[in-house]
């Protein structure tokens, strides 16, 4: 198994389609606005039902925005989507694209859940999300 999903594992407390997704997300925000968790706020759209708001685990965990330092927020939106500003305002908009949504809802299962979501986190990120980045 992956470093980072055995570290999404350990911090989330399983391995999950939408923990795996919040990570990525975040890991775009890095890659886009730098590791540095100070430099950036995320806002996540999830709402705090599971299995959606496992996103915002995955988010805490890769971009180090997280509830307790307050540069996170959680709507109630239910949706698969999180933003990222960074300290020079520049806007970053991550949504999970329907078609994978809709996959995972329709085909994880206890039995697959692991195997599905290591799948997943290999998967380009162009597969996963529509990224807009507004400078």
């Amino acid at each position: 198994m992956d470093e980072a999903l055995k570290k999404i594992e350990q911090f989330h407390g399983h391995i999950g389609p939408y923990a795996v997704i919040g990570y990525k997300m975040g890991e775009i925000a890095n890659q886009l606005f730098g590791g540095d968790p100070f430099s950036k706020n995320a806002i996540v759209c999830t709402g705090t039902k599971p299995p959606l708001s496992c996103i915002i685990d995955g988010i805490q965990m890769s971009s180090g925005c997280t509830l307790g330092k307050g540069n996170i927020t959680v709507n109630m939106d239910g949706i698969p989507k999180a933003q990222f500003t960074d300290n020079n305002g520049k806007h970053l908009e991550i949504r999970l694209k329907t078609r994978v949504k809709q996959e995972i809802d329709a085909v994880v299962t206890k039995d697959n859940i692991i195997s599905f979501s290591s799948q997943l986190y290999l998967k380009p990120n162009e597969e996963l999300f529509d990224i807009l980045l507004d400078v």
